[in-house]
């Protein structure tokens, strides 16, 4: 691969993505910190059903979604999938 083709993001973060995250175990924490750091190399991830405009990961049981605009990708949301669907269901009230 040649260095022109990699690709890096820049990360952002909501006022309030961690609602879920902060109440999580510190394992799972550093889990799924891990996988948001990843966010920042990762070529493609599941678009978000309802024709939202996010994007989701998942790790376990685990859901991170952020939206990406332009070389930004800003984190929204990080939980299980119950949490998930709250929040996404709340999304298209």
């Amino acid at each position: 691969m040649d260095l022109s083709d990699y690709k890096m993001y820049e990360l952002d973060y909501k006022d309030d993505w961690d609602k879920y995250f902060k109440k999580m175990n510190k394992e799972m924490q550093l889990k799924i910190w891990k996988k948001i750091e990843q966010l920042k190399e990762l070529e493609s991830a599941r678009h978000l059903k309802l024709g939202l405009p996010f994007f989701v990961v998942e790790t376990n049981q685990y859901r991170i979604t952020f939206r990406q605009i332009g070389n930004t990708r800003t984190i929204w949301f990080a939980g299980n999938h119950k949490q998930y669907e709250k929040w996404y269901l709340n999304l298209i009230k």
